[in-house]
This record gives structure tokens, sequence and C-alpha cells, in this order.
């Protein structure tokens, strides 16, 4: 690409009308070495189940599919995407330190408001949660019901929240996910007949904009397929808008004759590698927007400590109730209020002693607590959190005439007689509000805008 190209498509950037789709290509070692994530994770299933990873090549970025392959006879077939969830969740437990510089960079560039991922893990959203709130959509045709999910209609107005669509679901215990090509065809094949939890809203707005593909390693059949899947015209038709495809394909290979053919508005750049192209993507969005734009930590980070008498304290499960919490931070923010007056601590660990003590110490002095509440979090006993509602219940004691705890219910339905671990003293005296999935209904975001009002009010 030339400085022309790079500036065309940086503007579109800017316009809010690119989104890239990222695939295995990008989840790999410095300049694209051998040692990527699913490689990874394919030699580690192979030696869990006896085998020995050298023993044959693996093909590069189909590990996956390929150690799959080789055991799935001689083992329970379901079984093993718990094998491929845990080892993942080993790989990835530095949180986003384990993610490939591509990742962060490519999270790093604040303009990008949707994103899609074609791998399982969520390194991607843990990157991007550095900057913002994430609201991530699940393609599974095996969710339950209760958890299938789409764009929202608002997501627009939602300036302070990401949308991440993961295409080929996210990993977990369970067959929920793509592990290997059938498992791919399915996914297709439940999109063509809108079968379970399709996310129609996304994938029309992916249809209205332009497409980053990335390293998606596609299988020829796959590629033709997304990429008229995500356009609203045929591909011949050259009113349509366009792709940029950044893959090293073979020069004469089926797959460019095919676009180059068919699909004139697909720019195929297969002389710089991917992880190259989104190093000088970075680079150059940095030139034009200065060195305050880089990946910052504009959510609270877990080192911090808690303001002086913060106006909001936000308090949950962090294994359970993580994204509810950021969804609601950014909603805060939203309405004014700075960033610096609501804290939470969004780490998933449990935090050491010295920190415990100071989180403590801010419940002690935040004007408004707001524990969230869901039927996840119910379930669980011995959590630091219900240390934060047993302080929040004793400073309540000593106040009278204002509003103290705001509790907040985070699940889709609104039954606050159902959670039997809730403080007592909540459930005989205080009116839940209701945020589903961190998201606050009209109800309950007028409390908290009178919340807000009052609090600068006091203030003077």
């Amino acid at each position: 690409m030339n400085d022309r190209s790079w500036d065309r498509l940086l503007r579109s950037i800017e316009d809010g009308l690119v989104v890239p789709v990222l695939g295995r290509q990008l989840f790999t070692g410095p300049e694209g070495g051998d040692d990527g994530l699913q490689s990874q994770v394919a030699r580690r299933l192979l030696e869990f189940h006896g085998r020995d990873p050298d023993a044959e090549p693996l093909p590069r970025f189909r590990e996956l599919d390929e150690a799959v392959s080789r055991i799935k006879n001689d083992c329970d077939l379901q079984d093993l995407y718990a094998d491929v969830h845990d080892i993942i969740g080993e790989l990835t437990a530095d949180g986003e330190c384990s993610a490939p510089e591509p990742i962060r960079q490519i999270a790093a560039i604040t303009h990008f408001r949707l994103f899609v991922t074609l791998t399982p893990d969520d390194l991607l959203g843990r990157c991007l949660r550095r900057r913002c709130a994430v609201n991530e959509v699940v393609h599974s045709p095996y969710l339950p019901t209760s958890e299938g999910s789409d764009l929202p209609n608002d997501w627009q107005s939602r300036t302070a929240e990401v949308q991440l669509l993961y295409l080929f679901g996210k990993s977990r215990p369970a067959p929920m996910f793509a592990i290997h090509a059938e498992d791919v065809l399915e996914y297709a094949h439940n999109i063509i007949a809108r079968g379970g939890h399709v996310p129609v809203k996304f994938l029309g707005e992916l249809q209205q904009r332009s497409l980053l593909l990335i390293g998606c390693c596609f299988p020829e059949w796959l590629a033709r397929f997304f990429l008229r899947l995500t356009n609203q015209r045929r591909l011949s038709d050259t009113l349509r808008r366009r792709e940029w495809l950044i893959e090293p394909l073979p020069p004469e290979g089926g797959l460019i004759r095919f676009l180059r053919t068919y699909s004139q508005e697909t720019e195929i750049l297969s002389d710089i590698p991917p992880h190259e192209f989104v190093r000088q993507l970075h680079q150059r969005w940095l030139t034009r927007h200065g060195a305050a734009a880089p990946l910052a930590a504009t959510l609270p980070s877990v080192a911090e400590a808690v303001p002086p008498g913060c106006m909001f304290f936000i308090s949950y499960c962090r294994s359970t109730d993580l994204p509810a919490a950021e969804r609601l931070f950014a909603a805060l923010v939203a309405e004014g209020v700075a960033r610096e007056e609501v804290w939470f601590d969004r780490t998933a660990l449990e935090p050491g002693q010295d920190f415990r003590d100071r989180i403590l110490d801010g419940i002690r002095s935040c004007r408004y607590f707001v524990p969230l509440i869901s039927r996840p979090a119910d379930a669980l006993d011995e959590k630091f959190f219900r240390r934060e509602w047993g302080e929040a219940v004793d400073r309540a004691k000593g106040i009278q005439g204002r509003t103290f705890v705001v509790p907040l219910i985070v699940d889709a339905d609104y039954q606050p007689q159902l959670y039997e671990r809730v403080p007592r003293d909540w459930q005989d005296g205080l009116d839940f509000g209701h945020a589903p999935a961190g998201c606050p209904d009209e109800r309950t975001s007028s409390l908290l805008k009178r919340l807000i009002r009052a609090e600068r009010q006091s203030r003077g």
C-alpha cells in the first residue's frame, strides 16, 4: 500500500466505516513466528492424550483441527472441548499480557467500535477492556436460550463501549465453540439456516461497512461465503462497499483468481504479513492522533487505591459479573461522572490483603455503594464481594436521611425475591434497581441521574 492508500483507509476508519475481522494468524509469536496460540493448544492437546506432537508435522494455522482429527476416534469428542478450554485458560492466564502484540495494537485503535474475532479465546476482549467496556456477542448454535445476544439497538450511542462478535463461539468447557473443520461448517450452516443465536443485527452492520480481514486463514469455500454473507450486493457489483484481505495467498491460487474475477472491490494484500500490516496501521494511526491515543487504562486499574470520597463504588463478583460492571461504569461515565469518581476492582483474581484493606477503606468513604446482584453470584458464598457487602451494611447503619446503598440486579429478568443471600437489611428496606447485563433500564437510569445531581448540588 502506498501513502495515499493508507490515508484512504485511515479516513474510513476514523469515520467509523471499517470493521476489523481478526484471524488466527495474528495470534502468533514475534514476527509472525510458528509458536501461535492455536499451535500451542494443539500440541498440548496431543500430549494430554498421549500423542507425540512431533510425530507428524501439524499444518500451519490448521494445527488444532489436525490434532482433533488425530484423537477424536479414541476419546469422547465432547470431552475435547473441555480439554481445549482448559488449555486456552492455562496459556492465557496472564490476561492481556498473554496477547500477541498485533492484538494489543489493533485493540488500541479507538476509532474501531465493532470487532469480529475468529478465535475462541478472550485475549482481544481483555485488551479492549484496557480502554473501554466491551459487549460480547457470541454466535453459537448450542448456547442456552437465556445466553443469546446480538448487537444492541442503541450501540452507537454507547460511546464508551465496543462490540465484539465471536463468530465461531467463545471457549467454554462444553461444545459451544468450533475446534475442528466440521464445527466450522456447522456454524456456517447455522447462519444460512437462521438457526440458534444468529447475530442478525451484527451481521447487518457488517454488510454496511468495509471489512479489514486480517490473517483469517479461511478455507477457500468459507472465504467466498463470508464475503458474500457480509455484503448486501453481489460480489461482482462494483457499487458495493469494499474489503481489504490481508493474508499471504498463493498468487495463482483459486481464491485470488475468483476475487479478481468476481470481487474487484476486494483489495488483496498478500505481500505484507498480517502482523506487519497491523504494526504499520497502528503506527500511522498514532501519528495522526498523537501520543495520547495509545492503549490506555481508561478503566480503573487493579493496582489503584480507591480515590478518597469517590462518588460510586461498584461492588460485584469478579468471576461472574465483570462485563456487567464494565457496562455500568461506561453508563455512569456517559452521564457525566468523571472516571476517577467511579471505582471498581476489575481483575478476575482475589485481591491481596493490603489491597483488600484499601478497598474496605474506600467503602467507608464513598458516596454511593452499588452492589451488582446476579443469580451466578448469589450461588457463591466465600467470595470477597461478600466482605464488601458486609462493610457496606455496617456503614449504612450509621447513615440517616440519604441514599447510600443502591443495589442493582444485572440479570435479564427482575425478580428481587429470588436472591437468598443478599443481606436482609437490603431485602427489607431497599428498592432494587434493574440494569440487565450492566445497562440501566429507564427507571434505574433516572435514579442514577438523581443521585448524581444530588451529589453535585451537595458539593456546591
